[in-house]
Parts: C-alpha cells; sequence; structure tokens
C-alpha cells in the first residue's frame, strides 16, 4: 500500500511540475508576442504606408514605384545592373527616392537604357519604350532609278521622278505595280520642284522660268512627248507652285505676284497679289483654298513690315475667268 501512495504522489507531482512548466512558457510565448507586435507595429504599418527603412540615413522613408510597359512586350529588367524577376509590363515598389539606371533588354532587339529619378510617393512611368530590332525589316520598293518621289498614303501610291531618263514611274505603297506613268519634256532641263495633282490624272514640274504640265497615263509605249502643256514665265523667277483643289488651276509664286494660271496651252496668268518680297515663303491649304505667304506689304501706318498673310481662293471659279475677261478688256 506504501509502495502505490508513493508511486501516486511521485505521478501527481510530476504533474504539477509539468503544468507549471507549461503555463510559465505560454506565459512567456504571450508576452513575447505582445512584444513582437507592439514592437514590430511601426514597422509594419510603414511598410503599409510605403515606407522603407533607410540603412544610410537610419529613417523610415516614402518610397517611390517605377512603372515599365515596352512595346514589344516580354524585356527583361536592370534596376542599377541587377536583373530583377519581372519583365515588362512590371511595377517596381518600394523603391528608396532617387536616380536608378534602368536597362530594357529582348534578344534580337536594340537594348534600351535610361537613368529614372524615383520621387517619393510618386510613380515614375517609363510606358512609351519601342525596342528596335537589330535588323530592321528593309525592303526595296523600286526597280528603276529614280532622283525623287511623292508617297499618296490617301490612293496608295508612290511616284518616283527619273530626272535623267525623263520619266515618271509610279508602284503600291509595297512596291508592287511597278510602271512607267510618263515621260518628261526632253528641253526641261532644271527640275526645281513638281507635284501630281489631287485627281492624280496630271502633274507639274516648274524650273525658274517654265511650268510644264504632264498628263499620266495618256499613251502607251513611252509615246508622251506630246502630252505635256508649257507656261513660260521669262519676266519672272518662279519660286513655288501649287495645285488648286480643282485639279485644272496652277497657284503660282514668283519673286513678283501670287498668280493664278490654268494648265492649258496660251493660258494667261492672273496676278491676284503683288509682291514686294523676292525671296517669299508660301503654303497652301488644299482642302480650304486657302493660301499662307510671307511677304512686305504696307500696313496702316504706311510703313512696310514683314507679316504672314492669307489669301482666300473662292472655290468659284468662273471668277478666274471674269478676271480674265477684265485683263483682256
Amino acid at each position: 500500500m506504501f509502495s502505490w501512495l508513493r508511486k501516486n504522489y511521485t505521478i501527481r507531482g510530476r504533474c504539477s511540475i509539468t503544468d507549471s512548466a507549461f503555463q510559465r512558457a505560454k506565459g512567456f510565448l504571450f508576452y513575447l508576442s505582445l512584444f513582437l507586435f507592439f514592437g514590430g507595429l511601426p514597422l509594419i504599418l510603414s511598410f503599409a504606408l510605403g515606407y522603407k527603412f533607410n540603412t544610410r540615413t537610419l529613417k523610415f522613408v516614402k518610397t517611390g514605384l517605377i512603372y515599365i510597359k515596352t512595346q514589344p512586350e516580354g524585356a527583361s529588367i536592370y534596376l542599377n545592373g541587377k536583373l530583377i524577376r519581372e519583365k515588362s509590363p512590371a511595377s517596381i515598389q518600394e523603391l528608396l527616392p532617387g536616380v536608378y539606371k534602368v536597362t530594357l533588354a529582348l534578344v534580337k532587339y536594340y537594348p534600351w537604357k535610361s537613368e529614372v529619378d524615383v520621387e517619393a510617393g510618386r510613380i515614375s512611368r517609363i510606358d512609351k519604350v519601342i525596342l528596335f530590332p537589330l535588323k530592321p525589316d528593309l525592303l526595296q520598293l523600286n526597280q528603276e532609278r529614280f532622283s525623287s518621289f511623292r508617297v499618296d498614303i490617301e490612293k496608295g501610291v508612290i511616284y518616283y521622278l527619273d530626272q535623267e531618263n525623263k520619266i515618271v514611274y509610279r508602284s503600291d505603297l509595297d512596291g508592287s505595280n511597278f510602271e512607267d506613268v510618263a515621260s518628261l519634256p526632253e528641253k526641261f532641263a532644271q527640275i526645281n520642284g513638281w507635284e501630281v495633282s489631287a485627281d492624280k490624272n496630271k502633274m507639274f514640274i516648274f524650273s525658274p522660268h517654265q511650268i510644264s504640265v504632264i498628263f499620266l497615263d495618256a499613251l502607251d509605249d513611252y509615246e508622251y512627248s506630246d502630252s505635256f502643256v508649257s507656261l513660260d514665265y521669262p519676266q519672272e523667277k518662279i519660286i513655288k507652285v501649287f495645285w488648286h483643289s480643282d485639279s485644272y488651276h496652277l497657284i503660282v509664286l514668283t519673286n513678283k505676284h501670287v498668280a493664278v494660271i490654268e494648265s492649258r496651252s496660251l493660258a494667261k496668268a492672273v496676278n491676284l497679289i503683288e509682291l514686294n518680297k523676292e525671296a517669299a515663303e508660301a503654303f497652301y491649304d488644299n482642302k480650304r483654298q486657302i493660301l499662307y505667304f510671307s511677304d512686305n506689304q504696307k500696313s496702316p501706318d504706311g510703313n512696310f513690315y514683314n507679316n504672314l498673310y492669307k489669301l482666300e481662293l473662292s472655290p468659284e471659279l468662273y471668277l478666274f475667268e471674269r478676271l480674265m475677261k477684265k485683263q483682256d478688256e
């Protein structure tokens, strides 16, 4: 019996000691949890509110981020020379304020490099990056030699001017359907400018004292020798020429006048404005029939100043014919 009591007492004593140790451990863990919670709460809140501990200044600093987007996507991102896990498009967060070196790399493309200034609480965007291929998609469009060209996006064609061989070519925007569409006058040596009409049926070329209107697709097999109109300006120097919106009249800027002339043989120019400045500049708005030009015109105070002028050319073309009749009279 005594042995049983001694054994029973021993078991109860051990249980009592174990429960006491457990309670002490439980209390320790509880207070440790409280300490860790309240001690780490500022750190947790700082990260939650966008702050980060700066080891150099030993202070919490509000962070910023860099947003990166490339075309094409999937570029590797190097921040201060170190590769990060994300690929474009990506947001790199919790960055301390300062200047970062950013490199964007993609296989078979030229890398993009720059420095980005990160500000506290702000997003620094790099979202207009185009990575260009190492081997561009280069395609030769012409099949014959040329000296100048014009691209008509609306009609989807390209015009080529070969001054040496006096030929005009035309092709689609991708270079297909390359063909000759006109020949140039043999005696027209110097070409200062040229343009195709809005109706695409003709073009003009001009030199300092002559304009030739050439009709496209007039005849086959290079028989274009008679398919042009010659307009001469022996007493004036031609500066610029524009097609009027009707694709029939030409707006001519010389060293003396702003004039309008029909694209027909023996046509007479109508001088609309007398110019005082020899090297005038001009731009013609074909859709609104408005000519902008610079000149030294007399102002209300009686003096001459270099100004920009706007000339509205009436779409009622019979007005030009009336002016021509008055000149003839």
